[in-house]
């Protein structure tokens, strides 16, 4: 098994940047090329959130123009950006967006690994949280099938990064999320997106990854009165690759085209 987890595009209008520099579109475009490039293909692709950058229908219309290349089924994931109402509309055709009737929650069963997806959105708000509605119905799922390998897919980390700012703004209830999760050995893993970088953390025995963007990355500094900044790094995604010997491995994948691959041996022979 192999998923792609793609977050934080904010894509905008047609024509439009984000905050007046970073072209969002032509950075998903490119994204999706590598992901197509890729062999093997992942079977999926999970996008977490952040999807368009304002919430409008027409950036969710641009969105599904930009995606429509890929070869694989993708996954939709709602962040602080996104609007709950205008994705279902643009993505009717996609039924699990529908499974409960207020939160986009969701389960892919089909895989060696069962995944999960939680909405931590909080509507007008740049945080997350794990209510009490959201916490009954994670408890409900992991019940019906307690014994399988799962990974919990989300928006807002409920862990900290040692970024401050973004830290402010992280998934509220933590506490409440991990004595659910302790109940349930299973859990493994965790992948999140809000901070568009890679990141990679243990919270409470659960190997806890963040991807980063595609097209913009939150400034690394972690000053605690470190300001809200970006910078353009290099672009990247998360591959998760399960092997029923190793578990679940996650791989950054940067988005490009780079020199190589060039060969370590010649003739048998280590090339000196």
């Amino acid at each position: 098994m192999i998923v792609a987890q793609i977050s934080d595009l904010h894509v905008k209008e047609p024509g439009r940047l984000a905050y007046r520099k970073v072209d969002t579109a032509a950075g998903l475009a490119r994204c999706v090329a590598h992901i197509n490039d890729l062999d093997p293909r992942p079977e999926i692709v999970m996008a977490t959130g952040d999807l368009v950058d304002s919430g409008k229908p027409e950036e969710y219309r641009h969105l599904r123009e930009l995606l429509s290349p890929l070869k694989m089924p993708v996954y939709f994931l709602p962040g602080n950006h996104d609007d709950r109402a205008a994705l279902r509309a643009e993505f009717s055709d996609h039924d699990y967006l529908f499974d409960d009737e207020t939160f986009l929650h969701f389960v892919v069963e089909d895989y060696p690994v069962r995944m999960i997806a939680l909405d931590t959105t909080k509507p007008g708000e740049p945080g997350g949280a794990m209510c009490h509605d959201r916490l009954a119905w994670l408890d409900a799922r992991l019940r019906s099938a307690p014994d399988r390998p799962t990974a919990i897919f989300m928006h807002h980390p409920p862990f900290l990064t040692g970024i401050g700012h973004m830290d402010a703004q992280n998934c509220a209830g933590g506490d409440a999320l991990r004595s659910v999760l302790q109940k349930y050995p299973e859990v493994r893993w965790m992948m999140c997106g809000h901070v568009h970088r890679s990141i990679i953390s243990n919270w409470h025995g659960i190997t806890a990854s963040i991807a980063p963007s595609p097209s913009l990355a939150v400034t690394l500094d972690l000053r605690e009165d470190a300001p809200s900044r970006f910078s353009l790094e290099p672009p990247g995604f998360h591959v998760h690759h399960w092997c029923a010997d190793a578990g679940l491995t996650t791989h950054l994948c940067f988005i490009g085209s780079f020199d190589g691959p060039h060969p370590f041996f010649e003739e048998g022979k280590l090339i000196e």
